[in-house]
């Protein structure tokens, strides 16, 4: 499908007013924002027609030009323990997550913590759609148009110390409603991290968005966390709570099988897995297997942060 169609697609779905409106009682305002201050790499479009939470989206022009996963695909093939083990759960178990309303505890070594609902973490941001690669573990592949802000402006808005070496992102813990967190696979609440300048890095994005619509539950709705340099379980979805901290945090899968799933979990094809071979993938909705690219083919823009070390021992 060609880019210009798929967003005249998502723009005409967009047209229906329950899409363009749900949220937009909680961000009171924020349609008035507009794109100024836009920054460079990116793109303004009609308002009008492209609109999210109320807010107009711009597009990011450094994107990978691959044609993106098809939509229906992409969000009812996935991993969200949270919702059930099986690939088709996060869909079918979806009406479970309840994501309105949403606040985020941001806390630890900052100077602004607090409890922090869902539309003052959004206000004043501009929103960008960006088309990442993602790259799961177990070696299928998907291309996402993602639609969120980077994570750094959040972090230089809570003013974090210089103890701030780390960051613990938690997901919802919710046993009642959620089925997945009633079964033993993953001590909960699921936690993932990453170190500062990770966090920092201009590709590192909290998204709120897909294909141009808002973050389907199964997805990780209302917001998570895109790194994609990384393996996909890195990407924590529904956010709830974010901690900056001194030390290195321990991850959920890294604590459950720490001889498979390293802290960093960067897309490496030269690293062995105990149960996938690593060197190739497979896209959705296609039967060829392709090369595996280092850093998931961000190499240029992040492998610097990891000069040094050895990433056969720091998986």
């Amino acid at each position: 499908m060609e880019r210009k169609n798929l967003l005249t697609q998502a723009s005409a779905k967009r047209a229906s007013p329950e899409r363009v409106i749900s949220r937009r009682d909680l961000i009171k305002g924020s349609a008035a924002l507009g794109l100024a201050g836009l920054m460079p790499g990116l793109i303004s479009t009609p308002a009008a027609a492209r609109l999210l939470y109320g807010q107009a989206i711009a597009s990011w022009t450094d994107g990978t030009n691959e044609e993106p996963t098809d939509q229906a695909l992409a969000s009812s093939y996935n991993n969200f323990f949270e919702l059930g083990t099986g690939k088709s759960d996060p869909k079918d178990n979806a009406h479970f997550l309840r994501t309105e309303p949403w606040s985020v505890r941001i806390e630890g070594e900052i100077a602004k913590p607090g409890l922090y609902p869902l539309e003052d973490l959004l206000a004043g941001r501009t929103l960008e759609e960006r088309i990442y690669r993602l790259r799961c573990v177990e070696t299928w592949s998907k291309v996402i148009p993602w639609v969120g802000f980077p994570l750094a402006d959040l972090i230089r808005r809570l003013a974090p110390t210089s103890r701030a070496k780390y960051v613990l992102f938690e997901s919802i813990m919710d046993p009642d409603n959620l089925p997945g967190q009633r079964r033993p696979a993953l001590d909960w609440p699921y936690q993932e991290g990453l170190r500062i300048d990770e966090a920092m890095h201009p590709l590192t994005l909290i998204a709120v968005g897909m294909y141009g619509e808002m973050l389907p539950a199964q997805n990780g709705a209302p917001l998570r966390l895109v790194v994609p340099w990384k393996y996909g379980f890195k990407s924590i979805k529904s956010i709830a709570r974010i901690r900056f901290q001194e030390t290195q945090p321990l991850s959920s899968w890294e604590a459950k099988q720490p001889r498979e799933y390293g802290f960093y979990a960067n897309v490496n094809p030269e690293v062995r897995h105990p149960r996938w071979l690593q060197a190739t993938e497979r896209r959705l909705g296609e039967r060829a297997r392709i090369a595996t690219q280092m850093f998931n083919g961000y190499g240029d823009q992040v492998a610097h942060l990891y000069v040094g070390m050895d990433l056969s021992i720091h998986f």
